[in-house]
């Protein structure tokens, strides 16, 4: 066997698990900061949270496929353990960077949402005018 496909399916044999994995993980664990980012709102916080998990596994699968191609030649396991260590480690830091990404966002809204709130719960509520008819 052509150890370029060796390499091209012991790729993707890691690849795909490894983003599902961390789409679940960060689904999983990410729907309650998204919940206090919409300030408690569940259905929203789910249906945010469901949109960012599609949108991570298209980007992602968009780039563990366009990343599958290799032009040099694989002529030993050794080159495809190479082959398949880079590829890895460049899913590896797309993922980190979607993570981070999403994070800094995420936090953002967040934080303008808890800014709001205080803006909201200081102002005076409006004093009733005296009737001038």
């Amino acid at each position: 066997m052509d150890m370029t496909v060796v390499a091209y399916i012991t790729y993707l044999l890691i690849a795909v698990p490894l983003t599902v994995w961390v789409a679940r993980t960060l689904g999983a664990n990410g729907y309650h900061f998204i919940k206090d980012v919409f300030a408690g709102d569940e259905q929203l916080a789910q249906a945010v949270n469901k949109l960012l998990q599609v949108g991570f596994y298209l980007l992602n699968f968009g780039f563990v496929t366009l990343w599958l191609r290799t032009t040099a030649p694989i002529a030993d396991a050794r080159g495809v353990f190479e082959t398949v260590a880079v590829k890895i480690g460049a899913v590896l830091l797309v993922l980190g960077i979607l993570h981070v990404l999403n994070v800094v966002v995420l936090n953002a809204f967040r934080k303008r949402g808890h800014v709001d709130a205080r803006a909201l719960a200081t102002l005076e509520p409006p004093q009733p005018r005296p009737y001038q008819g």
